[in-house]
């Protein structure tokens, strides 16, 4: 069973605790101008102390209650357990702010003692009322959260889907051209599209940059069938880097689009590098003067920007043709 949907972000946590404290501050200038006998420091520094214990213990009931106690209970009770720790939250904040400072001299400590606890109790109400609203405001955020991640992974697979279909056809027909000249050669290929086709069906969208590098070179094995090995893939030391995760298929997209707008006939060298935020792929071939993204780079450009992983852009350093993953 999972208790995501009463979780409270850190941030979120520290937000109320300031509020808390703002409120508490509040009720403390109620009691400062209500009674002539509270107008003193001591009045403000009780309330938005009590205001401050009041927001700690509701964190602490909070997680207590999504560690140990929703995951052994049905869901349908996560109401009235969260609603008790609300009421608890407040009558126990107050009172241990109460029993705390009755040890030192506090005019408002003499006034409130007589009914000390009919407050906490009524704090607590309070309390359960802001719990009743903050448990809302938090399921719906959580709500939203997964309805965006839903779109967004719905996005990805669309995108990811596009991807490949023209290679697949150009592979399957250099077997089949290859099954009467060399049979041998053919098995390998098979080999490859297999070992190829296994990793592209991998589920996850983010993948290692070893694993993307072994697929670059299965990907580069099966192509120079039809392009009589002449494209050279030459690939930099990346051991620093190997655990980075990148968007399945960006560094095999960058190559497959090398082949094909920059192979002019004759041996294409294939460059891939490494930096700590950078990816380049570079080649010798065709240089293009003017540089539109086509559907697999906008594809690329796409995935990056929704999985928050990075920017794509191009360059021309030394006549080879550079495209560049930019990692945040």
């Amino acid at each position: 069973m999972q208790t995501v949907e009463l979780k409270i972000a850190p941030k979120d946590w520290l937000y109320i605790i300031i509020i808390g404290a703002f409120f508490g501050f509040f009720i403390s200038l109620c009691f400062y101008f209500l009674n002539y006998d509270l107008q003193n420091i001591s009045t403000i520094i009780f309330s938005i102390a009590s205001a401050i214990f009041i927001s700690l213990f509701a964190f602490f009931l909070i997680t207590i209650s999504n560690k140990f106690i929703l995951p052994k209970v049905k869901q349908k009770f996560w109401y009235l357990i969260s609603f008790i720790f609300s009421f608890l939250a407040g009558f126990l904040g107050f009172s241990f702010s109460f029993l705390l400072f009755s040890f030192g001299d506090f005019k408002i400590i003499y006034i409130l003692s007589s009914f000390w606890i009919y407050i906490s109790i009524t704090i607590g109400f309070l309390t359960f009322l802001v719990g009743l609203i903050l448990h809302q405001f938090i399921s719906m955020k959580y709500k939203n959260e997964m309805i965006k991640t839903q779109i967004l992974e719905t996005k990805l697979k669309a995108l990811e889907n596009e991807l490949n279909p023209h290679f697949l056809f150009n592979a399957l027909n250099s077997v089949s051209e290859l099954i009467y000249q060399d049979q041998k050669k053919a098995e390998t290929a098979v080999i490859h599209i297999s070992k190829f086709l296994r990793n592209a069906i991998n589920k996850e969208s983010l993948i290692t940059l070893e694993t993307e590098v072994s697929m670059v070179k299965t990907y580069v094995s099966i192509e120079n069938i039809r392009f009589d090995e002449k494209i050279v893939l030459n690939i930099e030391d990346y051991t620093e880097f190997k655990n980075i995760k990148i968007p399945k298929f960006s560094i095999q997209l960058l190559i497959e689009n090398a082949i094909k707008h920059g192979y002019l006939g004759k041996t294409l060298n294939v460059d891939i590098k490494f930096l700590k935020d950078k990816i380049i792929v570079q080649n010798d071939g065709k240089i293009a003067n003017i540089v539109s993204f086509g559907t697999g780079l906008t594809n690329l450009q796409k995935r990056l920007e929704i999985q928050n992983v990075g920017d794509l852009s191009f360059n021309i350093l030394d006549d080879k043709m550079q495209f560049i993953i930019e990692l945040k």
